[in-house]
């Protein structure tokens, strides 16, 4: 599925996110051992909004991250969580808490906001996903205040090393069966890894949000190299 291009690669993502969203946290935790919520929190604490600030969340899902910037400020910052798949937003509205979040249907490559309002964006496993990452960081940095943070959690393919083989097996083995018993798709959870594996390295991913115009770049690695948050900070001479 990782090969799929264009508006068929994005009905197939959105499609995929919105049958499994009932087991989308539970199989998250699995996966991750549970890890996933020291990423978030990181990614949140990143973001650095500040008291009263405005906080969007790209593919937001059921709203794990949008949850912990709540957390975070004591419900000091106003958080917007978007996404495509509706059904996901739907799970998330359904969490406590889930009314202090403004939920938003949105495409990342065109965001229903006007330009520099908020003064953070994050994401959580977006970019793998997209079909245009270039559009979609612009897409953000359009709607970031200057001096704005934006912030990335997601999947890097396993680095070399004595731990890929068994880190490959995991994605293409285990992940799958869980996928299947878990969630009863094994389709979205096959996409997981092989997306993983095709998407950009760390250091690509730095490099491309370098280009684009982001400042002060850099990257933080968990779980073995498998995981990355990148931040990068708009310029305050953008327009």
């Amino acid at each position: 599925m990782a090969h799929l291009q264009g508006r068929e690669r994005a009905a197939f993502v959105r499609g995929m996110f919105d049958r499994i969203a009932r087991r989308y946290d539970l199989m998250n935790r699995l996966m991750t051992f549970g890890r996933d919520k020291a990423w978030r929190r990181y990614a949140v604490q990143q973001a650095a909004v500040p008291a009263n600030g405005r906080l969007l969340d790209i593919a937001t899902g059921t709203g794990d991250i949008a949850f912990e910037a709540l957390r975070q400020s004591g419900g000091q910052v106003q958080v917007i969580g978007a996404d495509f798949a509706t059904q996901m937003m739907r799970v998330g509205q359904q969490r406590p808490g889930g009314q202090w979040v403004l939920w938003c249907s949105a495409d990342t490559l065109a965001l229903p906001c006007a330009d520099a309002t908020f003064d953070a964006v994050t994401s959580g496993y977006l970019l793998r996903n997209v079909i245009d990452v270039e559009g979609a960081l612009k897409e953000q940095i359009r709607v970031l205040k200057a001096g704005g943070r934006l912030v990335a959690l997601d999947t890097t393919p396993p680095p070399p090393g004595l731990l890929r083989p068994f880190i490959l097996l995991y994605l293409r083995s285990v992940i799958p069966l869980l996928g299947k018993l878990i969630a009863g798709d094994t389709a979205a959870y096959t996409y997981l890894p092989e997306s993983t594996q095709a998407f950009k390295t760390a250091e690509e991913l730095a490099s491309i949000m370098r280009d684009v115009g982001l400042r002060e770049v850099r990257f933080r690695r968990f779980m073995f190299g498998t995981m990355a948050v990148h931040v990068g900070i708009k310029s305050r001479d953008s327009v």
